[in-house]
């Protein structure tokens, strides 16, 4: 018997990763994929909760118990993480353009909140924001910070993990990217952390299949570095091949454009409101350290997963 095998073999039965319970919100998102496949790879067979179960791709379905569940639903929640060891707990963001986000955070929080609460879940990861520290005045991450509190509450063990800027939102602004332009409602000389979200994953998920914490936890995920939308935006030229130039956008250009998307007064004011931490009035709570530094760098992620999507053609 190879030696790690003998150290297996003696480890608390409950504690061995093929025999928990783990259960993952949001499975298909860029975190929460993540997750799901560092997990498998562990020799643990997730219970993922999907809205949409047929998003996922079959590999992944074939390897974890797929549960079709609406967050939002408390008593499906609870009934989907019963004998849960361990809860991933992800909160997608509304789809009424005319809703109350914060509201709606909350209101998924009271329910993760009653799951762990009623199912004795051992520990929790809560995907969370920078910001949350505020309690208020950030806009929709108000209603993370009202399900961080929430699940405080249950005196369960907990994690929050506070992120950065993800990479990953740059793919929302393919359009603009291509004509060259970075358009954000941020000052060009103000930094702030931007991380890759498989490396949240990557934190997220040896939490889960470690037993040894206990308590209230808030770790910051903050990239390799801070930087400023100018920076951001000669990384993306580098790695696009062409110039692209960064632009501030106003507060009123920002809250005209929404509007004209359709988004209801109390979504304008949840988005316009995450403007806050992106003054330089804002000091993140979390500080920069070996616990809050991930590896995975702007550009790296640019050349891999931007670039081929800048070059490709537009969808019709």
């Amino acid at each position: 018997m190879h030696p790690y095998e003998t150290l297996a073999a003696l480890s608390v039965p409950g504690d061995r990763p093929g025999r928990m319970k783990i259960v993952v919100t949001a499975p298909a998102g860029h975190v929460g994929s993540r997750v799901v496949r560092l997990l498998i790879q562990a020799g643990v067979r997730p219970t993922l909760l999907a809205r949409h179960p047929a998003r996922l791709d079959p590999a992944t379905s074939e390897h974890a118990d797929v549960l079709e569940t609406d967050l939002s639903d408390a008593a499906a929640v609870v009934r989907a993480t019963r004998g849960a060891d361990a809860l991933f707990w992800v909160e997608p963001p509304t789809a009424e353009l005319d809703a109350d986000p914060v509201a709606w955070y909350s209101g998924l929080g009271a329910n993760a909140a009653r799951a762990v609460t009623e199912n004795g879940i051992g520990r929790t990861v809560f995907l969370s924001s920078i910001g949350a520290e505020k309690r208020s005045g950030a806009g929709e991450i108000d209603g993370l910070a009202r399900t961080e509190e929430q699940l405080d509450a249950t005196g369960a063990t907990v994690l929050h993990l506070r992120c950065g800027m993800f990479f990953t939102n740059l793919l929302w602004e393919l359009d603009s990217l291509r004509a060259g332009v970075l358009r954000a409602s941020m000052a060009l000389d103000y930094a702030l952390p931007w991380v890759d979200p498989r490396d949240i994953g990557e934190i997220a998920a040896a939490r889960l299949l470690s037993p040894g914490w206990s308590g209230r936890h808030v770790q910051a995920v903050h990239g390799p570095g801070d930087l400023t939308l100018a920076q951001v935006a000669e990384i993306i030229g580098t790695a696009a091949g062409y110039r692209v130039r960064a632009e501030t956008i106003s507060p009123e250009e920002l809250l005209g454009s929404l509007r004209a998307a359709g988004f209801g007064d109390k979504q304008v004011e949840g988005i316009a409101g995450m403007s806050a931490v992106t003054r330089a009035d804002f000091v993140a709570e979390d500080k920069r350290g070996i616990v809050t530094t991930t590896p995975t760098t702007l550009a790296a992620w640019a050349w891999a997963c931007l670039r081929p999507a800048l070059l490709a053609p537009p969808s019709q």
